[in-house]
This record gives structure tokens, sequence and C-alpha cells, in this order.
């Protein structure tokens, strides 16, 4: 079975375990998902989600967060680690999101990037979650499974989205992102992979690292 074919084997298998594939963190339009995700680096998306209600309960939009005292923002994310850092850009995204959009989250990877803090995995996030617009959200799920299943053959982020776009539907690209989240926590976890487990055995290498 050539590489293209494992990939959509995946995609397929992947869609009939896990049918509804969400983002889990929570979040009700553009600009709360962009701001979650920019709290979510390097914390959990359960610790982000026991934050943002009261985050965005103060600073529901980015005209409302453009304006936010500094201190009161790192007073409210503190638990979610790093949090000097994310609540200035927390502040900057809105102001620039305010200034340079027309209050509104832009629709483009280029333009989502030139948003302080702002990477590659967030602005495919947005762009695929609000916009509909194929998308490679490369968590560290998503590059772990890529490698382990031979579709890559690297950690890189930006070598491992431009190959995989290749290789998968651009329709199916973002919710199989989803899916490689749930599927790496419930089966090809990290250290301890359920290989006896897993509906992608027959099709994996079995490139453990």
């Amino acid at each position: 079975m050539r590489k293209k074919e494992r990939v959509i084997e995946a995609v397929n298998r992947l869609e009939k375990l896990y049918p509804d594939a969400i983002c889990s963190l929570e979040y009700k339009d553009a600009f709360q998902l962009l701001i979650a995700t920019r709290l979510s680096a390097q914390c959990t998306d359960k610790r982000v989600n026991m934050v943002t209600p009261d985050l965005f309960r103060e600073f529901p939009t980015s005209k409302v967060m453009a304006n936010a005292d500094l201190e009161r923002v790192e007073q409210l994310i503190k638990t979610c680690g790093l949090y000097k850092t994310k609540a200035r850009d927390l502040v900057l995204i809105a102001q620039k999101i305010e200034s340079d959009f027309g209050g509104k989250v832009p629709e483009t990877i280029e333009e989502l990037t030139s948003l302080s803090g702002v990477g590659r995995k967030t602005a495919n996030l947005v762009c695929g979650d609000i916009y509909g617009k194929p998308a490679v959200v490369t968590d560290t799920h998503f590059i772990r499974l890529c490698n382990r299943l031979g579709f890559v053959s690297t950690d890189n982020p930006l070598k491992v989205e431009n190959e995989m776009r290749k290789l998968l539907p651009p329709e199916k690209s973002n919710d199989f992102c989803h899916r490689t989240v749930l599927f790496g926590r419930d089966v090809c976890i990290a250290r301890t992979p359920k290989c006896e487990n897993c509906i992608l055995a027959d099709i994996c290498p079995k490139k453990i690292k």
C-alpha cells in the first residue's frame, strides 16, 4: 500500500472511531478560540478551559481586551503558566485586531501569524475550525502519529505541515488533526502506545520513538 493510500485509510478509520471531531478547547467565537489557543501553549486544554470562563466574562471581545489592565489579565491566567508573556500577547493580539483588522479575527495564516505570539499551529486551527479552510494543525500528537505511521520522517512542524498537506484530502485535513489528538491520548500514547488495541496496526510500520 502506497503512503497516500495508507493516509487515506487512516483518515477513514479514525473518522469512524471519532465521528465527532471537535477541538477540545471551549470557545464561542473566533476571538475566543484564538485566545484559548494562545493560552494552551505548554499547558493542557483542560487547564485552559478552567481559566477562560472568568477571562471571557471580563474580556469577551477584542475591543474590551484591547483596553484591559495587563496585571488583571495576568491574574486571571496565572495558572496557565508563562502568564506574563501570554497576558502581554493577549492584549497585543486584541489591539492589533482592532487597529489593523477592523475588530475581526483575520482569515489567513499570513495575517494571523502577524499577531503577537501566534504561530502556524494556532493560525491553522483558527482557519480550519472557524473559517472552514483546509488546515493542518501540527499538535504534538499529530506530529508523533505521522512519524510513527511513516507518513513523515521529521519533527519539524512546518515540514510536517507541508508534507501532510500533500497527502491529506483538503476537505478532511482539519478533522483528521483533531482525531489524531484524541487517538494520541487514547491509544498511540507517547511512551507506552497500546499497539495491541490499535485500529491502525496493520498499516503502521511501528516507528516508535
